[in-house]
């Protein structure tokens, strides 16, 4: 729909032919997937972390990632957006 009005409005503006171009469409896909993921990512882990969902980590490991204990993984993350 977006498109059908930008070529609408290019029979008036030139300007509006640039969203003819594909790689410009794609590129603007990317970052508003982006913006998106940088706008819902804070608060979709917030949730998932108070539902306890989130990987282990081996005590065998560096000391450093006992830190990262509970932290939603991106599998977690994918099958909560899918779930009804």
């Amino acid at each position: 729909m977006l498109l059908e009005i930008a070529q609408y409005l290019s029979q008036d503006v030139r300007a509006f032919n640039v969203f003819s171009y594909i790689s410009l469409r794609a590129v603007l896909a990317a970052l508003t997937a982006l913006v998106i993921s940088f706008l819902a990512g804070p608060a979709m882990i917030r949730k998932l972390a108070t539902y306890k969902i989130g990987q282990a980590v081996r005590d065998d490991g560096p000391q450093t990632h006992l830190t990262k204990a509970g932290t939603p993984t991106m599998a977690a993350r994918s099958s909560w957006c899918r779930s009804p």
